[in-house]
């Protein structure tokens, strides 16, 4: 004859699974909200923009850690709650260049037109660039991460249609 046994309930493996539910959770929690209003305001450009490059102060970095799911080399930290700026722009010949100048290792985070999530780290020493080619009209949601920190960083975004690597 078999003894009954009472069922034992493990706190180890609750934990675990409530940390699976949560980090899932987190992770769909931090995909930047392209939606939000920027933190540093909205621009329109034309292409043939004058002042060139159009520049704009900020702090770059943020609370959130970004990976690769979100495209080829996505990293860094921003604050996923809001673009740093939303780039309205209108397309012409040129290409369209976006980069960052900061003494700390900054990093990019685009979300194009397209819908695809464009981003780079260190392409001119620490600072990052991300070249469009042909461009397309629309909207442009770019957030300026920090690399390996969480901590907000000064930095400086710049859009110009000129190489800035010349």
């Amino acid at each position: 004859m078999r003894k009954r046994t009472k069922s034992v309930r493990h706190p180890a493996r609750l934990g675990l699974a409530a940390l699976g539910i949560m980090a899932m959770a987190t992770a769909h929690a931090q995909q930047p909200d392209w939606t939000a209003e920027p933190s540093y305001g909205s621009y329109h450009l034309m292409a043939g923009f004058t002042p060139d490059p159009w520049v704009q102060s900020l702090q770059a970095g943020g609370t959130t850690e970004v990976n690769g799911k979100l495209g080829p080399g996505c990293t860094g930290y921003i604050m996923a709650s809001a673009p740093d700026v939303d780039l309205h722009y209108t397309a012409g010949s040129m290409p369209l260049y976006i980069t960052v100048e900061s003494n700390a290792d900054t990093t990019l985070v685009i979300n194009a037109p397209d819908g695809r999530w464009y981003c780079n780290d260190d392409f001119t020493g620490l600072n990052p660039l991300v070249m469009f080619q042909n461009p397309a009209s629309g909207m442009y949601n770019i957030w300026v991460g920090v690399h390996g920190s969480n901590q907000m960083q000064p930095a400086t975004l710049k859009i110009t249609e000129l190489n800035p690597t010349q």
